[in-house]
């Protein structure tokens, strides 16, 4: 995990073409693949209910010395990504 916190944004599109800008929060290791965690950078002025409100993760590949980042489409994968952020989140809260 990285020890900064938020900062670093990017725009990605959809398969749609609409361009959303994200804020990473941290980048995680699991299972031999590395993922980045992500925040609409807007979050604050979005509803709890909007279907893109809430964390998001993609899975980091690097390709000739350069980074991109791939959804993450399995929802078996997407479980234990997002499990595991849970503990790691909850073991950083009981440490402070």
């Amino acid at each position: 995990m990285s020890d900064s916190f938020g900062g670093d944004l990017i725009t990605i599109a959809d398969e749609e073409g609409n361009e959303f800008e994200l804020e990473m929060l941290d980048v995680m290791d699991l299972d031999g693949e590395s993922y980045a965690v992500f925040v609409p950078a807007d979050i604050e002025n979005m509803d709890v209910n909007d279907p893109d409100y809430g964390l998001i993760f993609l899975r980091i590949r690097e390709e000739n010395g350069e980074e991109f980042f791939d959804s993450v489409d399995d929802d078996d994968e997407l479980n234990r990504v997002y499990e595991a952020y849970q503990l790691i989140m909850d073991a950083e809260e009981d440490d402070t």
